[in-house]
């Protein structure tokens, strides 16, 4: 029988965040996935060294690959160090994999990066978003929105 998900992600130490992925995209669904990395990757991240700006993930040939993730050569590392921006596989059970694909192909749907952690027992996870991105409109939405809610609190605590 297979082991029920945690309804929260597990995230010991967070090592890079894509903070203005919410902004810029409506958020469907989060899931996690593990990451292949090669022996200094791993040195370099848990120095907290790594950028998930740019980055997004794509299926190709039945895998899941994250594009454009930038993770800084070892400083301690010598001739065997990786190379920063080299495309990295995630690791998924085959059925994510074909709801992925399927979302992505059939609704226009993007595959980005929310962070990059560590986990309860020291692996590296990442935590995958499947989104839709957001219209200018959308945005200005957003910003109308927060600043009423910061707005609104500020009334609420200056009136008691």
């Amino acid at each position: 029988m297979a082991r029920p998900k945690p309804a929260t992600f597990d995230k010991q130490k967070t090592v890079a965040d894509n903070r203005r992925a919410k902004f810029d995209y409506s958020i469907e669904d989060t899931l996690e996935a593990g990451l292949a990395l090669s022996g200094t990757e791993v040195k370099a991240l848990r120095a907290g060294e790594a950028s998930i700006r740019e980055s997004y993930a794509e299926v190709r040939d039945g895998q899941v690959w994250l594009v454009n993730a930038n993770i800084p050569e070892y400083t301690h590392g010598n001739r065997l160090n990786h190379e920063p921006r080299r495309p990295r596989k995630l690791l998924l059970h085959g059925r994510e994999i074909e709801r992925l694909f399927g979302a992505v192909e059939r609704k226009g749907m993007t595959l980005i990066p929310l962070s990059i952690y560590f986990n309860r027992t020291g692996r590296a996870k990442v935590e995958l978003a499947l989104a839709k991105g957001k219209q200018t409109v959308d945005k200005r939405h957003a910003i109308k929105e927060r600043d009423w809610k910061r707005d609104k609190a500020r009334l609420m605590r200056d009136k008691g």
